[in-house]
Formats: C-alpha cells, structure tokens, sequence
C-alpha cells in the first residue's frame, strides 16, 4: 500500500527534529556544587550514557608556591604521588591501575598541581581505582630511592633543556616579563635546586599545601549524586590540616621595555614578546580571549599569519595568546625565522601589534572571528574528558557555574570598541619584554 506524504509537513517537522538534536548535542552539562565535609569544593555533572567514570582534584600547590632557593620542590612533590604511596610501590600502582584499564593521569602548571583518574563505573573496578587515587592523594611516601632517582631525570632534562633554543626562550622571556615574581621560577626548577631538593622538602610541602580547604574535585559521568559526594570525602577527608599557606604577592602588570639577544647556533631565530596580561577572572576576559584570536590565535585565518606569513614570508608559524592565571599570566607572541631576517620579522611583528592595539579588527575580522569560535564551541565539550577539564577550570579559578552557558553568548555580545579599549588598558606595545635566541652578531646579555 502506497502512503501518501503531505511534503510541506513532513519538512516542517523535519526543520523542528534538526533544531532539537542540534540543541540537545550542544546541550552544556548541568553541572551540580557543593562543599565537602571535608572543606574541598566539588563540581559533578551526572551522565549515565556510558559506563565511564572521570574524577579529579586539583590543588594550589604548583611552581608559583615553590622557594626561590628551592625551586622544583613544588614539582617533584606532584610527580612523586603515584610513586609509592600507603603500602603501594610505583608498580602496584601502576599494576592495579592497569590490571582494572584505569588510566591515572595529572597536570601541573604555576598556580596548581592535580591528579586525575578515569575509570569503567561498575563497583569493582571504580572502587579500587578510587582506593589507589585516594592513597596516592593521601598518603604519598616520598621514598629516598625514587626521589634520588627522579632527581637524576630531572637534572638530565634540565641540562638538555639548556641547550634548546625554545627552553632558553622560554626561560628567558619569564624572567624578564615577571621579574621576581614566583611566577618566573621554571616549573621543573633548576638544576642547582634540584641538587639540593631532599625528602623532607617534599613531606614539609606536601604538608603546607596539600589541603582539601584548597582542593577542587571534579567529577564527571556514571555515578550518582549520593555517590559523587561519597568520592569527593573519600578523596580528600585524609588531606593535611595546615594554616593557609601565604597569598602570593601581586604581578607588576607594567613593566619597562626590554630587549635581551642571546647566541645560539640554530639556524632559525627564535623570538618572543610579550608582558603580562590577563587573569582568569578579568572582567575584560571575552574581549581579549576574541580579540587575540583575530591577532594570533587564530593560526591561519589570524592577522598575525596573514602579514608576517602570507604576504611576507617571514616565518612558518607565528601566534600570540594570552595565559590566564589567578594573576596575570603572560600575553606573549612568537615565531622562528632565518637570522637574517630576524630584525624584520621582529619589526613586523611589533607594527602588527602596534596597529592592532591602536585600531582594533575590523567588522569584518571580528564576524569571522565569532563565527569560527562560536562554530568549534561544540566540540570544546565533547567529551566527559573536556568537561571534567572545565569543571577543573571553573571550580578552581572560581568562575560563574554558567560559564559554559554564557560562553557563546559573551563572544558573539564582543563588539570591536570593547576589543580596541581592552587591548589599550592591557596591553603596551612599547613596554614589553623581547627574547631573541639566536640571533646573528650579538653577543649574549
């Protein structure tokens, strides 16, 4: 039997079903809060569709808090968790992991330090995957043979390092943009501290920072509310009980120009420039975070690439981006190019800045723009993985629970005044720090 269709009804409905699974798909998660009874905050979006679990905790406890005298304690406290914790050598960890198809992970920047774990969600494999996270978090035994160990990697690295011309930028560039502020201490450390770094440094600040006041968890998948809670104290109710350690002094946001060359035998210049720039709470994030990527963020549809790539052919790959920290992390623009060219490129770069900052995109840089982030926003949140990443992310820099909500409503409310006028109260193109390693007949300063 033959069905006759109404054609005009069956696209209508057609429109409507397209509309609802595409607002379903780019659904943000609910995401649920609460305190612990443990002091720690807790961000938890419940999802049943596969039987995953992902949790994290993350802790202000990265380089930032270090000693300047001892700086790679902060790192080597966080890299020795999973290396011998209550009764559990490296390889039971890593064995009890493996054997359940666990995978136990971390990260570690200037203002945190933080240990992660995903998990099937069916009882006996998440709780022992939870049992070993929970020891690991807890009761980490820093052994004098691993750290004597780690200490060997370290140095090696740090030496290899040195010889690198992106490491020797690096290095230099923070310096020079932050001073004496802690934000300028190399995250692994260096070497001389390294040396010197014993077990009871890292025992002494896992003591003073490892807190659940500070802690943030994040969970992310399988498991209910009354569950999720019962994992956020299972995972933090052990932490230590210490004072506050000391807030970190403010960034100097203004800083005087400064321009260091530094030899090297390389072929190409590597050449950074930048001050600081943005924290993770300022009130001008959308603005920057929009206008940078018209600048440099972008890659190849950026203003950036367009003049010193396209038109010029000056360098293969050149950015900038902004680093939001609590404080100001750093703007910074980079590229490689032949030493001969360096002292164009470079001069180009600063004209580009100069012009950006001044003037701002135009209309028509700024509709692409919105509409590439706008666009790719979907798949930012794609995954449990990517949200328990913002749930980190929000929980930790103490960001509005709607942030994801809001995000392509504020890029797309981003006007190119609000970009002109955040770039010209953040941003000096005649105040800012210059690497250049590399660079042909200068000596090193």
């Amino acid at each position: 039997m033959r069905i006759k269709i109404n054609q005009k009804r069956f696209f209508e409905l057609l429109v409507v079903w397209l509309c609802l699974s595409t607002t379903a798909a780019f659904a943000t998660p609910n995401i649920q809060h609460w305190l612990s009874a443990s002091g720690a905050k807790v961000l938890f979006v419940e999802n049943h569709d596969i039987p995953m679990l992902d949790v994290s905790v993350s802790i202000p406890a990265g380089s930032s808090f270090d000693a300047a005298d001892k700086s790679g304690v902060a790192s080597l406290t966080h890299h020795l968790l999973d290396l011998g914790a209550d009764g559990l050598s490296e390889d039971d960890i890593a064995r009890g992991m493996a054997d359940i198809g666990a995978q136990f992970g971390g990260g570690f920047d200037q203002d945190k330090a933080g240990v992660s774990l995903r998990t099937l969600s069916s009882a006996a494999e998440r709780d022992k995957a939870l049992d070993i996270m929970a020891r690991v978090l807890q009761r980490p035994l820093f052994p004098e043979a691993i750290l004597a160990r780690e200490k060997v990697r370290v140095i090696a690295a740090l030496k290899e390092a040195e010889t690198k011309p992106e490491s020797i930028a690096d290095k230099a560039f923070q310096k020079a943009v932050y001073g004496t502020h802690p934000y300028a201490l190399p995250v692994s450390g260096e070497i001389a501290s390294v040396e010197k770094i014993a077990a009871q440094d890292l025992s002494n600040f896992y003591r003073a920072h490892y807190q659940a006041r500070g802690a943030v968890v994040a969970i992310m998948g399988d498991v209910t509310r009354a569950g999720a809670e019962a994992i956020a104290q299972q995972l933090t109710e052990k932490l230590p009980l210490s004072d506050a350690p000391s807030a970190l002094p403010d960034v100097v946001l203004q800083i005087p120009a400064s321009e260091q060359r530094i030899n090297h035998p390389a072929s190409q210049s590597h050449i950074l420039i930048g001050a600081p720039g943005m924290s993770r709470s300022d009130p001008d994030y959308f603005p920057l975070y929009v206008g940078n990527y018209i600048l440099g963020g972008g890659g190849f549809v950026s203003r950036l690439m367009n003049v010193v790539r396209e038109k010029r052919g000056l360098a293969y790959s050149v950015y900038s981006y902004f680093m939001p920290l609590k404080q100001p992390g750093a703007f910074q623009l980079g590229l490689q190019t032949k030493k001969e060219q360096a002292d164009e490129a470079l001069q180009l770069v600063r004209n580009t800045l100069a012009e950006f900052v001044a003037k701002g995109p135009t209309e028509k840089e700024l509709l692409a723009a919105k509409q590439n982030i706008v666009g790719g926003f979907p798949l930012r949140i794609d995954s449990n993985r990517k949200i328990l990443d913002y749930l980190s992310i929000i929980g930790f820099y103490d960001l509005p629970l709607t942030y994801l909500d809001d995000f392509t409503r504020k890029v797309e409310q981003v006007k190119v005044a609000q970009i002109r006028d955040a770039f010209t109260r953040h941003i000096s193109p005649r105040a800012m720090a210059t690497v250049i390693v590399g660079a042909p007949g200068e000596a090193a300063k």
